[in-house]
């Protein structure tokens, strides 16, 4: 088995990636299928997880066509996918109602309830209630489709549910589990008390594993569908971020992260549940077994250039970018008195935890130009990401040098002006994009005893940015600005009394 290949999956919410990687941690090969979103109401985000399915056998059916040599190889599967997400299923093991997303904010006023409600058990679970997390959208469902609540047997995550279909087996894992807001992220364990708050019971609730062990082997029906050894070792994998975490390298405590993608986080890796849930900073269980990381999460990240792109009529992000490169110079000080961008699109969790929280532009004048709106908006998320870590901060992380994955670590620019605002080394990885697919192939080797030395190998770095003092001064009194238009905001919220509207 030395020459075993390891089979990564990473269910993300636009797309399900796969790849083959080998014992010396080599991508072989790698292939995509897109998955799409309904939006049926406003604030609501949904996935057929049949689509999952079928995404995942075209993903599968690329790679095997492609590279049937190191198709016959693979001696194990890992797991990665996107977190929050609630797959409802009957006794049957049949979905009852399309999956609700982390994105999704049909339950606000449900979150409040168990914030209110049940105070101390934030300390337990890790974070605040909020509307993204599992647990009140169940409590939601509770409420408003009482008849679909009662018939459910299980609650799966996303990832667990294609694990359901590849073993029949019903797991999930600490680190996934840890995002339901179910779990004792301390202890490792499901909490009874809040299952309980949300109308539910232990019962209910998957097998638990740390995400390097051994979960179940493929079933008969999906190794002949897939061209699979029988009883195929599949891990448990984990939930997107702390399986990324594995594939960069980063292990352990006072390791960071940042990632740039539709949506936006610092990742601080420790050794201890280290939460502050006042400040909407979340303590959730790492991938790997007696860890933990500390995040600060924005709802909106890179999606806030894809928006202004859009919005100014640009060819594409890439020359929006050259536009701002060209006006205003990295090395360069902005000026003070330039636009100001709250990044608020999708309203805020750290350390704000309002999803109805809105963004918007100020300081705007006659000979403001599509360079200092575009400008403003990478400047802007910068801020948000600055709020998320010193949230992170004093809850008693550690943030050193941070690397930066995700669709927005693709600009220099906005790397460097991250590392100017957060006042940090910030540096990029090659092959960063896979690091879920990556981190989940190497928990799949660590299912059947192998590969320990490819979690102490990163991905080769790209390019180190450092701080430059220069530009400094004008960026941290463009901060404070920044933070004094936060009541402002909160004044046009939709729930705002009447007369502040």
């Amino acid at each position: 088995m030395n020459h075993a290949v390891s089979l990564g999956i990473d269910l993300g919410t636009s797309e399900l990636k796969a790849i083959l990687l080998d014992a010396k941690g080599a991508v072989l090969a790698q292939a995509g299928a897109r998955v799409e979103v309904s939006r049926r109401q406003p604030g609501w985000s949904e996935q057929n997880p049949a689509d999952w399915w079928r995404a995942c056998l075209e993903a599968l059916a690329r790679l095997r066509e492609a590279n049937p040599q190191a198709w016959a190889r693979i001696g194990c599967i890992g797991l990665s996918g996107q977190m929050h997400g609630a797959v409802l299923l009957d006794a049957a093991q049949q979905v009852l109602y399309p999956a609700i997303l982390w994105d999704d904010s049909r339950a606000v006023l449900q979150a409040a309830q168990l914030n209110e409600d049940f105070p101390g058990y934030a300390e337990v679970t890790g974070s605040l209630a909020m509307a993204g997390l599992t647990a009140p959208k169940l409590l939601w469902l509770q409420q408003h489709e009482p008849q679909v609540f009662a018939r459910i047997a299980c609650v799966l995550s996303p990832k667990d549910y294609l694990r359901l279909l590849l073993t029949g087996e019903q797991v999930s894992d600490m680190s996934d589990a840890a995002g339901t807001l179910w779990l004792d992220v301390a202890r490792r364990e499901w909490y009874a008390p809040m299952l309980h708050a949300t109308g539910l019971t232990v019962g209910q609730m998957p097998r638990l594993l740390e995400a390097d062990q051994l979960s179940a082997g493929l079933s008969a029906e999906a190794a002949d569908e897939l061209g699979l050894p029988l009883g195929l070792p599949v891990a448990a994998g984990g939930g997107d971020n702390p399986v990324s975490a594995v594939g960069i390298g980063a292990i352990n405590a006072g390791d960071a992260f940042v990632t740039l993608g539709t949506s936006a986080a610092i990742v601080a890796i420790t050794d201890h549940a280290a939460g502050h849930p006042a400040s909407a900073v979340h303590s959730f269980c790492h991938a790997l077994p007696q860890r933990w990381y500390t995040m600060g999460a924005m709802l909106a990240g890179a999606s806030c250039l894809r928006w202004v792109t859009r919005l100014l009529g640009q060819p594409s992000e890439q020359a929006l970018l050259e536009h701002v490169s060209a006006a205003l110079p990295i090395d360069q000080p902005v000026a003070v008195t330039g636009p100001l961008f709250l990044p608020y699109l999708a309203g805020e969790r750290t350390p704000h935890n309002d999803p109805l929280l809105r963004g918007g532009f100020m300081n705007l004048g006659h000979d403001s130009t599509p360079a200092m709106l575009g400008y403003a908006v990478l400047e802007g998320v910068g801020f948000g990401l600055l709020d998320a870590m010193n949230a992170t901060l004093c809850a008693g992380a550690t943030v050193n040098a941070c690397a930066l994955v995700g669709g927005g670590a693709r600009s220099e620019y906005w790397a460097q002006l991250l590392a100017n605002i957060i006042d940090r080394e910030v540096y990029t990885l090659q092959g960063s994009e896979l690091s879920a697919c990556i981190g989940a192939a190497k928990l799949g080797f660590l299912a059947i005893g192998q590969g320990a030395e490819l979690l102490h190998q990163g991905l080769p770095v790209k390019a180190r940015y450092q701080p430059v003092s220069a530009v400094q001064p004008a960026l941290q009194a463009r901060y404070q600005k920044f933070r004094g238009l936060l009541a402002a905001a909160q004044g046009l919220r939709d729930d705002a009394p009447v007369g502040l509207r």
